[in-house]
């Protein structure tokens, strides 16, 4: 049997601040899902927005938005994928967070924080990307600006899924669709990339355009700009498999290591 992958894009507006609203909201939309799925993407700090207000807002790894991460993958039967506002240790973080159905998590720390509306200054960066297997795909989440640094995200461990989860704004929308495609042709692999839709208290617009590309970049699913919907899309492993076999591109790719 061909190796397959459901991924249900969840591209939903969200309340500023407001945890407990925005998990109810995405309870319901959630619930709507009524074919089994594999994988449902969240925005980048979802339960929050883009806010640098780490303090009273952030979790511990046993937190209400965690807890409700491990539910709803357990109620769903399938991998809950998006980053919350975490503390730990003394510091804040911009955390990936994959909840597994058993009730497993794995965790990616965003390693790109946003200079430019001050990330950098309330969050600690991350230093290892996360890459694990399911339902026979390679799969690596990533989070929003890291989008714009492709050494980060080069096809490195034979990766079958790149995610991008962001609060990417309208302004900037060119290069979230151009990014988005390239990272999928230069890595021979799957790409999905979910956005957020609404404006938030900074005044900041969001249009969405979640989209999935495959190993050559065409594009297998595209959001309308600024709709709030969920949309699903079966890949199939063999169908990258395929293109990796007949060009090879990826066996003459430079060695590195990052610092």
């Amino acid at each position: 049997m061909t190796e397959s992958l459901k991924i249900s894009l969840v591209q939903t507006d969200n309340v500023w601040e407001d945890i407990d609203m925005n998990l109810t909201n995405l309870s319901s939309k959630i619930e709507q899902i009524q074919e089994d799925t594999d994988i449902i993407l969240l925005p980048e700090l979802f339960s929050t927005g883009f806010t640098m207000q780490a303090e009273g807002l952030a979790e511990p790894m046993d937190g209400k938005g965690v807890k409700w991460m491990q539910e709803t993958a357990g109620l769903m039967n399938c991998v809950i994928i998006g980053s919350l506002l975490i503390q730990e240790d003394g510091a804040f973080l911009n955390r990936l967070i994959a909840a597994f159905p058993g009730g497993e998590l794995q965790h990616y720390d965003k390693r790109h924080l946003f200079s430019y509306a001050g990330e950098d200054k309330v969050f600690k960066a991350g230093d290892q990307r996360l890459i694990f297997e399911y339902k026979g795909f390679r799969i690596c989440p990533l989070i929003c600006y890291d989008l714009r640094f492709p050494v980060w995200s080069r096809n490195t461990s034979k990766i079958d899924l790149l995610l991008f989860v962001a609060n990417w704004p309208n302004a900037r929308m060119l290069a979230w669709d151009t990014l988005l495609k390239a990272r999928a042709i230069e890595n021979l692999c799957y790409v999905a990339g979910l956005n957020r839709v609404g404006t938030d208290s900074n005044d900041l617009i969001y249009t969405g355009h979640s989209a999935v590309y495959d190993a050559m970049g065409e594009t297998l699913l595209k959001f309308q700009a600024g709709e709030e919907a969920i949309r699903s899309i079966t890949i199939s492993k063999a169908h990258i498999e395929n293109i990796r076999e007949r060009f090879r591109f990826l066996e003459d790719r430079d060695e590195f290591k990052i610092l």
